[in-house]
């Protein structure tokens, strides 16, 4: 670490280790202390509020923001600690740690950014940062993320190009060997084909669907004896990351099988799992999620689409939107309200509803059921579309569990699982906005040099790599906890939460690197920047997942 208030990068690892550890506890008491303030503000009678929350939702949010960068710091650590225990925490791996503290801890104390326009001061809730601006926390706040600290990491990201990630991740080998097929996979298959489907607005071939299903990517997490691999959510974070590195439609492509699996495997009944998740994990059937409505967004709990008896089987009438990849689909996990006297979720019901695979002619050809496509900026290798369903029959033992108004609690038991996913597949997007800036800032010459010369470059991409390692650890944190059967879903919406941010910013700083030529078409980042931007919208827009969050600090 640099000496207090100077400006080199001689860092004494041990010392460092030890500095930032000691950092944490203040970080953490201004978090006791904003959500204690936060606390008062929203209740009323003693009592935290809904429409307090909604009153004071900046603040709210500010908090969630808050107590995100301090899980962050705290995994962060937990990471360099369990690198230097294995002998592999290098110069490079220090540089992370400094920067990422340093940056975060000023950000808590000075402001921290929810988006380019929003800001969340300690001050909104009468609190100051002084704890912050003394001790280890003070040292690292004033000359942490330095200019020169952030130079030299620049250096070793050139000199160290040739490993799969910027700085070691701290996972076991064999993750690590799992990473190492898909990175060579992703480097083969996908990104020479990615681009031209962005810009062809193609779906991505069949030919890749059968080689991930070849892989096992649809039964990661299944277990083995429905058909899977019985892997754990880790796995399920590296393969989706390095996907997602390649295309975020390919790495998407799973997200749909794990939503699937997690339903089934959580609230089906036994002949559902025998029947359903064995196809499901050798992608004999692929599956799509049907849940949003066109005027109801975030709010589930309204939705309209009902589902009335006929028989032993069930007619479904109603419209849903923003379904990803509906016209290949097998079944739909499809929810719809079977009480038509509710007004709220407790009268909704999930089906795994059959249909019939479309083709470009005839998408949806399955009798009682419409849909068109919707045209978007990216994330475009599945497509996207409106449905619309009359009379459309559902078997009657495709109700999931075999109970009626189920559905809303079944969903969100698949929330952790789906929100970590989206984590690692925002980690995915940022490493691959960091992969060609970096290239480009080498190969681009300006005023006799290459970019990556200029300061303000290598701040970019040092950051970017900060970032994305501060953002992993978070996700792989999410995805332990998980596999340890421990509830996560706090942990799984912060990681979704700083992991949008951190791909928005990737994508937004190397398309900035690119120059003019960022905006042009025919270069990777822009369609990485449009792929980046769905990252704060779906599985939970960043402002509902950060009421998502501030609700469970309120508890």
């Amino acid at each position: 670490m640099a000496q207090d208030g100077a400006a080199g990068t001689q860092i004494n690892m041990s010392g460092l280790l030890e500095m930032t550890g000691q950092a944490i506890a203040p970080a953490a008491a201004s978090l006791e202390a904003a959500r204690s303030a936060l606390r008062d503000l929203v209740s009323e009678g003693g009592r935290v509020t809904s429409r307090g929350v909604e009153r004071h939702q900046s603040a709210s949010h500010g908090v969630a923001w808050l107590a995100t960068y301090v899980e962050a710091l705290r995994q962060l650590h937990a990471w360099a600690q369990r690198l230097d225990e294995a002998g592999r925490f290098s110069e490079m791996e220090a540089l992370i740690l400094q920067i990422g503290f340093g940056e975060y801890l000023a950000q808590i104390a000075g402001g921290i950014a929810m988006n380019q326009t929003e800001i969340f001061r300690l001050s909104e809730l009468g609190l100051d940062a002084s704890e912050l601006h003394e001790g280890a926390a003070g040292a690292l706040v004033r000359s942490g993320n330095s200019q020169e600290a952030r130079t030299r990491l620049a250096e070793l990201m050139v000199e160290r190009a040739a490993e799969i990630t910027p700085g070691a991740t701290g996972l076991d080998d064999e993750l690590e060997m799992i990473r190492a097929q898909f990175r060579r996979y992703a480097l083969e298959r996908i990104e020479p084909q990615a681009h031209d489907w962005h810009l062809k607005d193609e779906l991505i071939p069949m030919e890749i669907i059968d080689e991930l299903a070849e892989m096992g990517v649809f039964g990661l997490t299944i277990p083995e004896e429905l058909g899977g691999l019985g892997l754990s959510k880790a796995a399920m974070c590296v393969v989706s990351e390095e996907l997602s590195r390649g295309y975020i439609g390919v790495g998407s492509l799973g997200t749909r099988s794990e939503i699937a699996a997690e339903l089934i495997l959580c609230g089906g009944t036994e002949a559902q799992k025998t029947a359903w998740l064995p196809k499901i994990a050798a992608a004999e059937i692929l599956p799509t999620a049907v849940f949003t409505e066109p005027n109801t967004g975030s709010d589930l709990g309204a939705l309209r689409t009902r589902a009335v008896r006929d028989g032993e089987d069930w007619r479904v009438t109603g419209n849903k939107t923003w379904i990803t990849h509906a016209s290949r689909a097998h079944v739909m996990t499809l929810l719809a309200r079977t009480d038509p006297e509710s007004t709220d979720h407790r009268g909704l019901s999930m089906f795994l509803a059959e249909k019939m695979p479309g083709t470009d002619a005839d998408p949806f050809p399955t009798e009682g059921m419409t849909g068109g496509e919707i045209e978007v900026l990216g994330y475009r290798g599945m497509k996207e579309f409106e449905l619309g369903f009359d009379n459309f029959r559902v078997a009657g033992d495709n109700l999931l569990g075999g109970e009626e108004g189920k559905g809303f609690k079944q969903l969100m038991e698949t929330f952790e699982s789906a929100r970590i996913q989206t984590a690692a597949r925002a980690i995915g997007v940022a490493q691959s906005a960091l992969d060609v800036s970096l290239q480009y800032a080498l190969d681009r010459k300006q005023f006799g040099q290459s970019l990556i010369h200029f300061p303000r470059v290598s701040n970019k991409l040092a950051m970017m790599a900060v970032e994305i390692m501060i953002a992993r650890q978070l996700t792989y944190f999410s995805a332990w906890e998980k596999d340890n059967g421990h509830r996560c879903d706090l942990e799984a919406g912060m990681a979704k939460l700083l992991g949008a941010r951190v791909a928005w910013a990737a994508a937004d700083n190397g398309l900035q690197i690119h120059g003019g030529n960022g905006f042009a078409l025919e270069y990777r980042i822009s369609r990485i920047l449009c792929d980046a931007r769905i990252l704060n919208i779906f599985e939970g827009a960043a402002e509902i997942q950060a009421q998502v969050i501030a609700r469970r600090l309120l508890a």
